[in-house]
C-alpha cells in the first residue's frame, strides 16, 4: 500500500502556492492514499489483454443520412422571431464596431 507521507502532500501543496495547516496536510495524505490506491485497483484489474478503448461499446458512423426533408419556409421560420430585418433574425449587437 503506497502511503503518502506528509512530506510529499507539503512538497505538492508548495508546488502549487497553497497553504495547509499541519491538519489539512496530515488529512490530505490519508485522501490522496486512498486515491493512489484505488487507481492501482483498478490498473491491476485491466490486464494487458484488454484493448485500450476511448468508449464503453464499439460506436461507428452513428450519424443519420443526409437526406434532404421538408423544411420551414423563410416566413415560417421568422414567424415567432421577437425581430426580423431583410429575411434574417435580428439580435442585439454583441460587439462594438461598424
Amino acid at each position: 500500500m503506497p502511503a503518502i507521507s506528509r512530506e510529499e502532500v507539503a512538497h505538492l501543496a508548495q508546488l502549487a502556492h497553497l497553504e495547509m495547516s499541519e491538519t489539512e496536510l496530515e488529512k490530505m495524505a490519508g485522501e490522496l492514499g486512498v486515491i493512489v490506491n484505488a487507481i492501482k485497483s483498478v490498473s491491476e484489474a485491466a490486464g494487458d489483454d484488454v484493448p485500450a478503448t476511448s468508449h464503453p461499446l464499439p460506436l461507428t458512423n452513428v450519424m443519420r443520412e443526409d437526406v434532404v426533408g421538408q423544411t420551414l419556409t423563410q416566413e415560417e421560420a421568422l414567424q415567432n422571431a421577437p425581430d426580423a430585418e431583410d429575411g434574417r433574425f435580428k439580435v442585439p449587437a454583441i460587439l462594438e464596431g461598424e
